[in-house]
């Protein structure tokens, strides 16, 4: 996980943290993801062309206006990224932002990259780094606002669990770059300094993500939805700590994968939204983390 970029360095990231609970740690397996044969039945369509439009960047950061599948046109547009990107700072392990107040304002892309106009926040809907990374911004514009005004439509949240394999893009609208690569699998749990993510997407090498691409959308190229966001990557090949994830197997071995990025599914977070883009928490089928006490 990188540091929040303040400035156009990329290259800041923050001191280490211990793992709480690690003591003297398991045993590790130092892996460097030999190339994987991926699942053949797969996808086998023409990949889609995966550009900018929709994708938008943030002060630190980057991000993407979704949609999800009952969304109106009407209804205040929503843009994702890592709950690591608020402006507020990284949120603490166990900590759930919900209806804060926020006018923090992204800057929307065209399909070439180019700078279409700002959209501002009205509120932070949801934030976490607890089990995932991510925050959920409310605008004041809704999609139908968005589109008659620049012309950029919002990108779909897929409603399925990625699939190991596919093809995939992990579009940063802070860099104006797209890296591309596939899912290698997934991390049944992914710590990193004090915080704990459950079932991650691991990339296979070819996106060598950097500080900036934080919240970047990860588009499977199949179907052109998000299937997750992007959020760490390991850098030095260190166990558990800041910019280090490690994977932790259910016997407690610990496996590093130095160079690798990793991202947060994004598919359940439909099932925790209602009417008009409204984030209601007690829905049927959601499983994103509440606030304490509730």
């Amino acid at each position: 996980m990188h540091r929040p970029l303040s400035s156009a360095l990329a290259g800041a990231v923050l001191g280490a943290a211990a793992l709480v609970g690690a003591g003297a740690g398991p045993a590790v397996a130092d892996a460097h993801l030999p190339a994987q044969p991926l699942q053949a039945q797969h996808h086998k369509a023409k990949p889609l062309a995966v550009d900018f439009a929709g994708t938008v960047a943030l002060s630190n950061c980057s991000g993407s206006v979704v949609r999800l599948p009952n969304s109106q046109d009407t209804d205040k547009a929503l843009v994702l990224s890592n709950g690591h990107c608020l402006e507020s700072g990284m949120p603490g392990a166990g900590e759930v932002v919900v209806d804060k107040p926020s006018t923090r304002s992204f800057t929307l892309l065209s399909s070439t990259g180019s700078n279409k106009g700002t959209v501002r926040a009205s509120k932070i809907a949801y934030a976490t780094m607890t089990d995932t990374d991510v925050s959920l911004y409310e605008l004041t514009s809704t999609y139908a606002d968005i589109q008659k005004k620049y012309g950029i439509k919002a990108l779909q949240l897929a409603t399925e669990h990625p699939t190991q394999g596919a093809s995939i893009k992990v579009v940063s609208g802070y860099w104006k770059k797209i890296y591309s690569c596939n899912v290698d699998g997934f991390a049944p749990t992914l710590k990193e300094g004090e915080w704990t993510w459950k079932d991650s997407v691991r990339y296979t090498s070819g996106c060598d993500i950097i500080g900036g691409t934080s919240g970047s959308p990860v588009i499977d190229t199949a179907t052109g939805k998000v299937a997750a966001v992007n959020n760490t990557l390991n850098e030095d090949g260190g166990r558990c700590t800041l910019n280090n994830p490690c994977e932790v197997a259910a016997d407690g071995t610990v496996t590093v994968h130095q160079g690798i990025g990793y991202a947060q599914e994004t598919y359940g977070i439909p099932k925790c939204f209602g009417t008009g883009n409204k984030l209601d928490l007690g829905r049927e089928g959601c499983t994103l983390p509440k606030p304490a006490g509730e």
